[in-house]
Parts: structure tokens; sequence; C-alpha cells
């Protein structure tokens, strides 16, 4: 497979770009940033509704206030999802944010009518059917579902940079499965990590990484001054990291924590290296795999990441202690859950696949 852009795009000064699902929380600041992409301004997005959601149109600034004022925003609207509409306006590219099981329905009808699908679901993140059985995900075409789940591309740009530039298919990675990911890839791929004495993964997310339909644990009563674990040994990212980070089972503790804060990610993750280390050799490590990644900020251990250094950024800010006796090692990982670790870093996928620079409406 080639791994430059393809050239239909690439040649383009601009995209035609649409977004299915625009009222929660992450679609709503995916909405925010097209808008404002300077790619984008001559040809904003169309924003269309849910399949089935058969209200009508509705001014984009009625539904999401925030925008008003934005380029185009005012005058914009959320039409209900019709597959003949995005073909009468010339989509090339649909970002899905929606429930898992619509975009699993959604992603193969988008290539077939020619247009390339980033999806900020779970629908396509996870190459292996045990680890997608979590999602009670069904096809109405295993065949075809199968090869296009061969084909999807894990949307992690550190990681998959290449292969997403000439993808027609990228599954958004996980809020979670971002933060720990990018912590632990550079000392796993050095081979610097001792995993018989397995990894542990303590990440804390504010309340919107649950997405918006209320519950009783994130109700106000419940969460407010409180911190909660859940999810012990059942996260539903847990199989992303398996998977991307090459890890079995007994290998990684991942639990996760909901912080009484509107949004942000902290993971701490605890490691035992294979031999004594020194700082040096773990900053170096962390500085020459993101070299090239522009979202990826490395702090100068000792200093460590904040959730108030990353929210409302794009970044995802990482940092280290080593003990004295140079074998256990700490780091942290914090971005923003609704902005790297998912809308933000979906338009950097989108970049890639036009041959853009990964950091355009974004820096």
């Amino acid at each position: 497979m080639s791994l430059e852009p393809d050239p239909s795009i690439t040649k383009k000064r601009t995209l035609r770009t649409a977004v299915a699902g625009v009222s929660g929380y992450a679609g709503a600041e995916l909405a925010r940033i097209l808008l404002t992409h300077p790619r984008l301004i001559t040809t904003p997005p169309l924003f269309l509704g849910r399949m089935g959601e058969d209200t009508g149109a509705v001014a984009l600034t009625s539904l999401l206030p925030q925008l008003s004022s934005l380029p185009n925003a005012d005058n914009l609207s959320v039409a209900p999802f019709d597959w003949a509409q995005l073909q009468r306006e010339g989509i090339e590219l649909l970002f899905t944010v929606t429930p898992h099981e619509q975009a699993r329905e959604w992603a193969p009808i988008a290539l077939q009518h020619g247009i390339k699908v980033v999806d900020l679901s779970a629908a396509w993140r996870l190459q292996h059917a045990l680890n997608r059985a979590v999602y009670k995900l069904t096809d109405a075409d295993p065949t075809l579902a199968h090869s296009l789940q061969t084909e999807a591309v894990y949307g992690s740009p550190e990681l998959h940079g290449p292969q997403i530039k000439s993808a027609r298919l990228v599954a958004n990675p996980g809020c979670y499965a971002t933060s720990i990911i990018l912590a632990l890839a550079p000392l796993l791929r050095a081979n610097l990590v001792d995993l018989s004495c397995g990894i542990v993964a303590d990440a804390k997310s504010g309340v919107s990484g649950a997405g918006k339909a209320p519950t009783a644990n994130t109700h106000f009563m419940n969460a407010a001054d409180n911190l909660s674990a859940y999810a012990v040994f059942g996260h539903r990212h847990t199989g992303e990291l398996l998977e991307q980070l090459h890890l079995e089972p007994s290998q990684l503790q991942f639990t996760p924590y909901l912080l009484p804060i509107p949004r942000g990610i902290l993971s701490t993750i605890y490691v035992r290296l294979n031999s004594v280390g020194s700082i040096k050799q773990i900053q170096d490590t962390y500085d020459a795999f993101y070299i090239d990644a522009p979202m990826v900020r490395v702090r100068r251990s000792p200093l460590l990441p904040q959730i108030q250094h990353v929210v409302r950024t794009n970044f995802c800010d990482i940092g280290f202690q080593l003990s004295p006796d140079g074998h256990r090692l700490v780091v942290i990982s914090c971005l923003d859950n609704l902005l790297k670790g998912a809308s933000s870093q979906a338009v950097e996928n989108m970049n890639l696949m036009a041959g853009w620079d990964q950091t355009e409406g974004l820096i």
C-alpha cells in the first residue's frame, strides 16, 4: 500500500467535509475547530444529525450557542442525515461522532459512496474480535465488515502517521487510550520495561469523558466533591491499550477514575525498568520518539504535567520521574479528553489524509 496521500485530495486547497453528530461534547468541539480551520473557511462543513432524527433542519448556533460569530456558524444548520445530500454536496470526508453501532453501519456505506471516514466512536478501533466484543457490535455483511476492519487504521498520528495519510477509514483513538499509549509507547519500543513486573496505569478523567447522556454516576450529587474508580478489570479502552502496545492482559492493569471536573485526563503509569536507567536515558528516549510529533510536549524531568496545563489545548503533555535506584519509573500523561482525546486528534487525522500539515487549524 502506498504511504503517499491520496493525490485527488492532496491537490486541493480545501476539502468538502461533513460531521454526523454535533450535539455531544466532542461533536461540538469538532465543529468549533473545523469552523476556524484555515483550509475550510470558504467551504464550511456540512453538519448532520443522526439517522432517524427527523426534526428538520435546526440552526447550528441555536443548538450550540457557543459557536456564534465563528466563521459561517450563524448561517449554518444541522440537517437530518441523508446520504443523497452528502452526494449532492460532494462530500469527500465524513466525521462520525455517533454511537458505535451507527458508525459500524455507516462506514461501509460512506466508503461505497467514495467518502472517506474518520470515526470518533469505537466501532473500528479494535482488530481482535475478543476485544471488540465489549461493544456488542453486529454487521449486516460480516465479510465486508471484516475486510474493512482489516483496512481501518488506528488514528494515532504519533504511531501510525504514514498509514493515516493513505487511509480511507481512520478509527480515532479513545481518550484514556491516547493518554496511556503516548506515555508508554516510547519505553516499550525501546525495550526498557520489565514486563514480568507488570505495568500499572491509573487514569483520572473529567465528567465529560462519560458523554452527554446523564447517569446516576455522573449526576452532580454523585460526582461533585468525590473521586471514584470504575470498570476495574473491564474498561472498554483496555483492548486498545493491549493491541497498540502489543501487551498481554496479564502485563497491564488499567484502572480509570472519575474526577469532579468538567474535562481533562491525568494518567499515572508505573513501570519497572529492565536495568538501571538514568534520567538522561529516559529523557532522550522520549525526545527521540516524539521529535516529529508537534502535538506531544515532553517535559524536562522532574517537571510533571498537570491538567490545567492542557485543558482546552490540543496537546498531550508527558513527564516522568525516576526513582533513586534507577529501576522504578513514574510517567505522567495529561490531555484534554475532548480535544487531543477526541476532536482535535480527529482533525490531525483529517490533515494527514488531506496531505496538509498535521497542525493546521490546531496551533
